[in-house]
């Protein structure tokens, strides 16, 4: 009898940041295809099936997209600062959107149409608090996307990293309910960074703890979220489809069956992916990630460096402060 070894935590912090660029990377063929299209789940790989007619033809297999370049820009942040600064943030952004920065090849072939809105806006000298879209319909899943290494990076309380990601979130996509998922998201990853039993039940329970009846985070997360019901998952590009598509695919047990339910239901399958492979890896650890996937990977010099310093900024905030009054 074989005893699975609990992942330790630079495991699992290198199996989310892994996890993300690799469910990603896997999920990029696949993108924009409806439900109906996608191969059977033996078949998905990160090299699709011959047949199957693949998005971003030209793109190597192994190469992530927004999703991945977004993610790293907050890891660099972070890690470079020590602090969330969301000028930085959007000013790495920017530099990924217009110079390729973080990108594989400094190619830059996806972005989404409220973070392509936002900086624009930016670039073109808008103060950063009016680049965001805050519309109804300014809920799209890009902030999400790149939230998690706020959760890997993170050593405040609950309510410093839901304000966080509420912050980090509002950079683009200014609306309420797309902070609320952020929040929500960071929540669960803390909580399986953590190690418990039941992770997404106790995001729910810490988000419902911070924002009481009554406040406006909570009217909005009862009237359009319902994170205790994630089906039916829809693998829409839209923020709550994408959370609640993430929920329902981590019932998964191995972080391969996480990304290859998530690519199962189609349309943004890189960012689903990307979203439920982060939370995977950091449940499962680095080593859970299939050999075949980690070894394909491209852009390694870009990720590694930025892996590196997130694990030693960890490491430093695990040690205990030295008493001002010994020598």
């Amino acid at each position: 009898m074989v005893i699975a070894r609990t992942p330790s935590r630079s495991e699992r912090i290198a199996g989310g940041f892994w996890g993300l660029l690799v469910g990603d990377a896997v999920g990029v063929p696949y993108e924009f295809a409806p439900r109906q299209r996608i191969p059977a789940l033996a078949k998905i790989d990160m090299d699709p099936p011959v047949e199957f007619m693949r998005s971003h033809v030209g793109i190597k297999p192994g190469t992530w997209s927004d999703d991945g370049s977004q993610a790293l820009c907050l890891v660099a942040s972070l890690t470079e600062l020590g602090a969330l600064d969301c000028r930085d943030l959007m000013d790495r952004m920017a530099r990924w959107f217009r110079d390729g920065y973080l990108a594989i090849g400094r190619d830059v072939f996806d972005v989404g149409l409220q973070t392509r809105q936002a900086l624009g806006k930016f670039i073109a000298g808008k103060p950063l608090e009016q680049c965001a879209g805050n519309g109804e319909w300014s809920n799209g899943n890009g902030s999400l996307m790149r939230s998690l290494p706020l959760a890997l990076w993170h050593r405040g309380t609950h309510e410093e990293l839901a304000r966080d990601a509420f912050a980090q979130s509002a950079a683009t996509h200014g609306h309420l309910r797309s902070g609320i998922c952020c929040a929500l998201y960071c929540l669960w990853a803390r909580a399986t960074l953590d190690g418990g039993l039941h992770p997404w039940h106790s995001a729910i329970e810490r988000f419902e703890s911070l924002y009481p009846v009554g406040t406006p985070e909570r009217t909005e997360y009862e009237a359009n979220i319902h994170p205790r019901d994630p089906a039916p998952a829809k693998g829409s590009g839209y923020v709550v489809d994408s959370l609640l598509s993430a929920v329902w695919a981590t019932k998964e047990p191995t972080y391969e069956g996480v990304v290859k339910a998530a690519i199962s239901l189609g349309q943004d399958t890189d960012t689903t992916a990307c979203i439920a492979g982060g939370i995977a890896g950091v449940r499962e650890g680095i080593h859970a990630i299939p050999h075949r996937w980690m070894k394909h990977m491209r852009g390694k010099d870009i990720a590694l460096p930025l892996l590196e310093a997130l694990l030693e900024t960890d490491r430093r905030g695990q040690e205990p402060r030295q008493n001002p009054l010994e020598g």
